[in-house]
């Protein structure tokens, strides 16, 4: 089926049909049923034809139209659901997992993100230090040798969802004590006086190593958005070096251009 021909028809034996032509369930072969309709699940979703928010019927209910056992069905979402494609909510159906859309076009922090879209931001602290500056974090900061800073490594999540691992280093001179940030970093650099207002910002693509992927909650190897940014002031002073790994599959990032 299209993908035009699933939107238009916007029904569940649409989704059902989608399913069963891409998973080739009617089909033999060596691939397992559940793994099947998951890759086919999985296509569903990337390719828009599953939005995120959107409910799918439930489990009964494709098994019986996909003539599959609940067995097999309830492993395929089961999977899907650890890899926070789907959520499954407490007296509700099944949904597509939503994902945060972010702007490059102006300078805000994860906590300012989640919120604007009514989502809960969360952090889980991972480690806070302070001590010398290393080579590469005077290199960033424009910082002499041995000059102290604060270290922040957390786990940001969004409606308890694992989003993105943050590893964040602050000048001593701007914050002077690690333990003064609760939450929010931005928040905190306000009330010192030193709230970033511009930013140089690096993305580029890799995969989840073993540690990243066990955080994040998803497969080792799983798409991995890697973004580096240098955060300065009103006098030009770098306040911020952070680098950022975020989940490729629920992070979008949006740009605006002009001509």
């Amino acid at each position: 089926m299209s993908e035009l021909g699933l939107r238009d028809l916007g029904t569940e034996d649409a989704l059902v049909a989608f399913l069963r032509e891409n998973g080739r369930l009617d089909q033999p072969g060596s691939t397992a049923l559940y793994k099947r309709l998951q890759d086919a699940f999985r296509s569903a979703i990337r390719q828009d034809l599953l939005r995120p928010g959107e409910a799918i019927p439930g489990e009964r209910e494709l098994a019986q139209k996909l003539a599959l056992s609940r067995v097999t069905v309830r492993r395929a979402l089961k999977d899907l659901v650890e890899d926070s494609l789907l959520v499954q909510r407490h007296g509700a159906r099944t949904s597509v997992a939503e994902r945060v859309e972010k702007s490059l076009s102006g300078l805000s922090s994860f906590t300012e993100d989640m919120l604007a879209r009514g989502l809960e931001p969360g952090v889980r602290w991972l480690s806070r230090e302070q001590g010398p500056a290393l080579s590469e974090e005077c290199l960033a900061l424009g910082l002499s040798p041995g000059t102290a800073v604060c270290r922040f490594r957390r786990l940001r999540t969004a409606g308890g969802i694992p989003m993105a691992l943050e590893n964040t280093v602050v000048p001593g001179a701007f914050l002077p004590e690690p333990d003064l940030v609760s939450e929010s970093l931005y928040e905190t650099l306000a009330q010192q006086g030193h709230l970033p207002v511009r930013a140089l910002q690096r993305m580029r693509s890799d995969v989840a190593s073993e540690e990243e992927a066990a955080l994040l909650e998803v497969p080792v190897g799983s798409p991995i958005l890697d973004i580096e940014r240098r955060c300065f002031g009103e006098g030009g002073e770098t306040v911020e070096f952070a680098r950022s790994r975020y989940r490729g599959d629920s992070y979008d990032f949006l740009v605006e251009l002009h001509r």
